[in-house]
């Protein structure tokens, strides 16, 4: 389980595992010693909503933008460790897309191509792959898969956004598990101040 860091953690990590891969792979066909990154020059962002609606003009750039964070419910109601007595973990799916943004249509289908190789290769992210931001235990892992997501689907999420259309590849990263923040059982306690006075004979 990890703590409320953690899906900011899970973007980070996508995008730095793409983002080193890019830079270690070698051209097809390309000069000895050349990468992807030396014949199109690309970056690696985490977007927020925000950025897209103030501007487009990101050069070459693979993204990252999450659009919906979704409850899993398979593992909702499984408890953090047996016996322990800890609160449920909140389990979440998060639904993220990768989108290209060049103007080149080699660059753009290039790295779509590329992109997807890597996901395909690469689905799962443990401990050492993922940022410490995240506060992650040794046993965590997060899952990569693609999204069933239509194209319909796909339309109104960048209908909702201010840029047109970008090539844009749907994936869903699961499950990360939330641990609940530890708080105090019961209401708390109130001093009250009592006063004893012993109590004598009294004549009549």
């Amino acid at each position: 389980m990890a703590n409320i860091k953690s899906i900011h953690s899970v973007c980070n990590s996508i995008m730095q595992f793409l983002h080193n891969a890019y830079e270690a792979t070698p051209v097809p066909f390309g000069a000895p010693g050349s990468t992807l990154q030396d014949e199109y020059p690309c970056s690696f962002r985490v977007l927020a909503s925000g950025e897209l609606k103030a501007s487009t003009d990101f050069g070459t750039t693979l993204s990252l933008y999450l659009y919906r964070v979704m409850v899993n419910e398979h593992v909702r109601s499984q408890p953090a460790s047996s016996g322990t007595g800890s609160a449920v973990p909140l389990a979440v799916d998060l639904h993220f897309l990768i989108t290209v943004w060049s103007e080149s249509a080699a660059i753009e289908q290039t790295l779509c191509a590329w992109a997807m190789s890597q996901l395909h290769q690469h689905p799962i992210m443990d401990v050492s792959s993922l940022t410490e931001e995240g506060g992650w235990r040794n046993d965590d892992v997060v899952q990569i898969i693609p999204a069933e997501l239509s194209n319909e689907d796909l339309m109104r999420i960048w209908d909702a956004l201010a840029p047109d259309y970008r090539l844009s590849l749907s994936y869903i990263a699961r499950v990360i598990r939330i641990d609940s923040a530890d708080v105090p059982m019961g209401l708390p306690v109130v001093a009250t101040r009592y006063q004893y006075e012993e109590r004598g004979d009294h004549a009549d």
